[in-house]
């Protein structure tokens, strides 16, 4: 067995190594804290609309745009600067700064003194996953890339159902703000962690061959012709956010539930946790192994796979939010509503993926979070509330549903537009 100039094993076409595994671990671990602390304002939104005033629209602002601008902003940024430096340093720094800031959100008064550590949350936030998606790209053959992406976001379900179970408990108890402040001193300690892993070499697809840094000019004008010389790669992203833009508004279901649904605040939250948990784990594998199947058989076969997803999710979340919770049929559309906010990442990020040139993964993962924050999880939440406050979130959820439903034109044609068989890039790295 060969090693390369990192010391690690080159192992025989389509093996995936114990080293990329453990990878997968720390960074799946990581995202799980990413979304605890990124969804800790929503899971607390009634108490937070109670004590310090705010409206469903402000809960909006601070779940998305507040959050949003400057998350993909940095991250492009970040984004760029994980394909020419130290991975691994630059999601360490991340951790640090949006712990900090988780924290100090904590001793808020007002909507200004949550907006401002909000947008620190998502500079330091935007550190984690275009580095962490480049490295698990370099990591895993790319016909396990899909199933890689789908665990990495299963970080999604698990940390906001540890959110919702921690507001759950921590907070009828000893008040809202101890959350913020545990869940900041555990992203501290664990910034040691991501110290016990080797960073991959970075890989050209079609050799294997590690690469050197590109510079910052070479990154740019490769990415504007990848998204114009592959259309798909565009379309991708713009479906991406028809889909993010239904995930993002449902952050409102906590206010949702306690204020349309007549549910007490920590059963809702403790059902929303349990339904996050389980049926997220559903949705990120299913999504992944979907998408890898499809991958296999059709060209575009990642882009009919989020088609595929979306139509079968749409009809449970139009149930979800109109049927009586004295329906069992409530709580069956509960779960594949929920599951259908994650089940897009490993399709779409892995689709992303696979369309960018290997060199500037990072920068066009980063690319395709700020078309779908902005497009989708900014105005999301934002719209949905500003509708709860004209007339009801039913009304404002609902909406959503049908702006996620129009994705599928979006993705749809960009596997018509796809250039040859969806898996052919990871086929070529593992020869």
């Amino acid at each position: 067995m060969t090693k390369d100039d990192q010391g690690v094993s080159l192992l025989p076409a389509g093996t995936v190594s114990r080293s990329a595994w453990v990878l997968l671990g720390v960074m799946t671990g990581l995202n799980v804290l990413n979304f605890v602390d990124r969804q800790l304002i929503a899971s607390l939104a009634p108490l937070l609309i109670a004590e310090l005033q705010l409206t469903r629209a402000q809960i909006g602002l601070l779940v998305g745009f507040t959050f949003v601008v400057f998350y993909t902003l940095a991250g492009m940024v970040l984004g760029v600067a994980a394909d020419r430096w130290s991975r691994r340093t630059i999601i360490a720094w991340g951790v640090a700064l949006w712990s900090v800031m988780t924290a100090i959100s904590g001793s808020a008064r007002s909507f200004l003194h949550l907006a401002v550590p909000r947008v620190l949350v998502g500079v330091g936030e935007a550190a984690l996953t275009p580095a962490a998606l480049s490295m698990l790209g370099d990591a895993f053959p790319g016909r396990r890339l899909g199933l890689a992406t789908g665990i990495y976001y299963t970080g999604l379900p698990i940390g906001t159902a540890l959110s919702l179970g921690v507001a759950g408990w921590v907070a009828p108890r000893f008040g809202w703000r101890v959350c913020f402040y545990v869940f900041g001193l555990i992203g501290l300690l664990v910034v040691g962690v991501l110290f016990a892993v080797r960073e991959p070499a970075r890989r050209a697809v079609s050799t294997g061959q590690t690469t050197d840094a590109p510079s910052l000019g070479a990154i740019v004008e490769d990415l504007r012709k990848a998204l114009t010389e592959r259309p798909s790669l565009g379309l991708v992203m713009l479906g991406g956010a028809g889909l993010v833009y239904g995930s993002a508004a449902a952050l409102h279901g906590i206010t949702w539930l306690v204020q349309e649904r007549g549910f007490p605040f920590a059963t809702a939250a403790y059902v929303a946790g349990l339904m996050a948990v389980t049926s997220g784990f559903f949705g990120n594998l299913a999504g992944g192994w979907i998408a890898d199947w499809c991958g296999r058989r059709w060209r575009g076969g990642r882009s009919w796979s989020l088609v595929l997803l979306t139509l079968f999710f749409v009809p449970f979340s139009v149930g979800f939010f109109l049927l009586p919770p004295s329906s069992p049929l409530f709580y069956v559309c509960w779960f594949f509503s929920s599951a259908s906010t994650v089940a897009y990442f490993g399709p779409v990020f892995s689709a992303i993926q696979e369309l960018a040139p290997p060199h500037i993964r990072s920068s066009a993962v980063a690319f395709g979070l700020l078309v779908m924050n902005l497009l989708g999880v900014g105005p999301g939440p934002w719209l949905t509330g500003m509708i709860g406050d004209r007339a009801s979130l039913t009304m404002g959820l609902l909406s959503s549903v049908g702006v996620s439903t129009l994705s599928i034109v979006a993705f749809a044609a960009a596997a018509r537009l796809a250039p040859g068989r969806a898996d052919k890039g990871g086929a070529a790295a593992a020869i």
